[in-house]
């Protein structure tokens, strides 16, 4: 297939304004918009080809109310890692979209799958995880091709959500992703916009 100037562009608006949201409007995401979601991680690059990852949707309300009291626990315990200042403005930010996002996705990386035989991760057996984190990723910009905001919470005992979704032992905690959609538009990230910091351009290293 012959990629043109307009498939660059539309991924270049894509990778653009995909923005980690965590203000949802509480309308349902389509199921057949989930399907295709599913279908378009499903063919994100791993290694050895082996798809380590593994998806738990959580729809129990009880089951959700564990994971936001795991968040708020952690988020009280990451608050107090800073100075009075910066603790005031840490706790004015919005990190989570739990309470709002219609679709709730705990992803997992089982550490002990056959596919692949091994292969690639010999001597980088974390290449399991970093393929879970590409299908994230793809999931994430195939979320916004389908005007879905997916936002990443990261504030959570990985130990506790596990226990609290009942995995399996070999499933080893990667992200919980928060899906539906945004409130509102925007191409500037959030942290940007509350001024909690500005990035600056990363350069390549040539040797």
């Amino acid at each position: 297939m012959e990629f043109t100037d307009n498939h660059r562009n539309a991924l270049d608006d894509i990778l653009r304004w995909r923005r980690d949201v965590r203000h949802f409007k509480p309308d349902p995401v389509d199921d057949a918009v989930l399907d295709r979601l599913r279908l378009r991680m499903d063919v994100a690059p791993s290694v050895g080809n082996a798809r380590p990852w593994r998806i738990v949707k959580v729809e129990s309300a009880s089951v959700r109310a564990q994971i936001v009291e795991n968040f708020e626990a952690c988020n009280a315990e990451a608050a107090r890692q800073y100075d009075a200042e910066a603790r005031s403005t840490y706790l004015a930010l919005k990190l989570a979209g739990l309470r709002e996002a219609p679709v709730h996705l705990a992803v997992f990386t089982e550490q002990e799958v056959s596919e692949g035989r091994g292969l690639g991760r010999q001597t980088m057996p974390e290449t399991l995880v970093y393929s879970t984190v590409m299908a994230i990723h793809t999931l994430w910009l195939a979320a916004r091709a389908e005007q879905i905001g997916i936002g990443w919470v990261s504030i959570l005992d990985p130990v506790a959500v596990a226990a609290t979704l009942d995995v399996p032992p070999s499933w080893s905690f990667t992200a919980y992703l928060c899906l539906g959609h945004a409130e509102t538009e925007t191409d500037t990230p959030l942290l940007h916009e509350r001024d909690w910091q500005r990035n600056t351009r990363n350069e390549w290293r040539i040797v």
